[in-house]
């Protein structure tokens, strides 16, 4: 979708159009009188570095085969989600509805409150921290804030998975330019947590995206 072409969310609100609908048994209520606010980056591939396979659905809609890769030991049994992920070519896919808290930022805190996931949307880039990513997942994600904004005015700020768990996460990494992100929506730099251009080169981390220990999931009733 060009950048300048912000397509509505649907009539039921919040299973957005233009996306293809996987849904994720993970996600539960936001807390009574919660506000969507924040807009979290992620980066996720399965296993790390391997593009385009079924893995990250699979992960999201609890049908991953555990015994399929040996890096898949690593995330055993974890129950997660995003209300979003970008692939490659930028194609959205969509799990969770937006006013459903999705299970994608564990352990966390933004501006002087705990628990992201109670008050923000989570997408996913498909992708390794530290890696670059391509420019038709920028135009997509630029087209996704935009429309969520026209959903929820109250929709202020985008953060990386790496500033709302900072010292524990790390995506998307240095290879994410927020520099681009800012020109493709045309937002005040004030709105994002980093105005980075990507660093080149950058060493590559996991790119998994999320909890390396089981204390790292937020268990709250969900």
């Amino acid at each position: 979708m060009p950048p300048d072409v912000v397509a509505a969310p649907d009539a039921d609100g919040t299973w957005l159009p233009q996306a293809r609908r996987v849904p994720s048994p993970n996600h539960g209520p936001r807390p009574p009188g919660a506000t969507i606010d924040l807009l979290v980056v992620h980066s996720i591939s399965l296993p790390p570095g391997v593009y385009g396979g079924a893995a990250i659905e699979q992960l999201f809609t609890n049908t991953l085969d555990w015994d399929a890769h040996p890096y898949f030991a690593q995330i055993r049994g974890l129950a997660v989600s995003s209300h979003f992920l970008i692939r490659r070519d930028g194609e959205l896919v969509q799990f969770v509805a937006c006013e459903r808290r999705a299970w994608h930022a564990g352990r966390s805190h933004w501006r002087g409150r705990d628990n992201c996931n109670d008050f923000s949307i989570g997408v996913e880039l498909e992708g390794l921290e530290g890696d670059t990513f391509e420019p038709a997942q920028y135009l997509a994600l630029a087209d996704l804030c935009r429309t969520l904004r026209l959903r929820f005015a109250t929709l202020q700020a985008v953060a990386g998975h790496e500033h709302v768990a900072p010292g524990r996460k790390r995506d998307p990494g240095p290879g994410f330019d927020w520099a681009r992100l800012i020109t493709l929506t045309g937002w005040p730099a004030s709105a994002f947590a980093s105005t980075a251009a990507a660093q080149l080169g950058a060493p590559p981390g996991t790119g998994d995206g999320y909890p390396d220990k089981p204390e790292d999931i937020d268990r709250r009733p969900r």
